[in-house]
């Protein structure tokens, strides 16, 4: 699927997307249920997204059965990636240093999120090494 790392979902393909990176597959109904409190979207909306989704090849539709089940085809991590990249060049002059820091800066960061940021730059600089 070469063809799905160039892709870019929208803002509303990219919510589904979450909830299918987090639940693994679902169907309309459920992605809906999920998003419906948080976003003022009808499920026929839903569906509709859905199925252009699948027809762009961003998620499988199983129809074996009479519920399809959806499962997402792209790699959070590639459009992550995507994204990043985009931020980085588009409002950062390409630095993401700048970016880091400017992000950490404009957030309270838990205990447990610092350590998780220190564990991973010393394992960036023990590979340096």
């Amino acid at each position: 699927m070469e063809n799905n790392k160039k892709q870019r979902p929208t803002e509303s393909e990219l919510e589904i997307l979450q909830v299918l990176w987090e639940k693994g597959s679902a169907t309309v109904r459920e992605v809906h249920e999920i998003l419906e409190p948080i976003k003022d979207v009808g499920y026929t909306t839903t569906l509709k997204t859905m199925q252009i989704m699948a027809e762009k090849g961003m998620l499988k539709r199983d129809t074996s059965q009479r519920t399809h089940i959806y499962t997402p085809l792209l790699k959070r991590e590639d459009i992550q990636d995507q994204f990043l990249n985009k931020l980085i060049d588009g409002l950062f002059s390409g630095s993401a240093s700048r970016m880091v820091i400017g992000a950490l800066s404009r957030k309270n960061l838990s205990g447990k999120e610092l350590k998780e940021i220190r564990d991973y730059l010393n394992n960036i600089e023990n590979q340096g090494s």
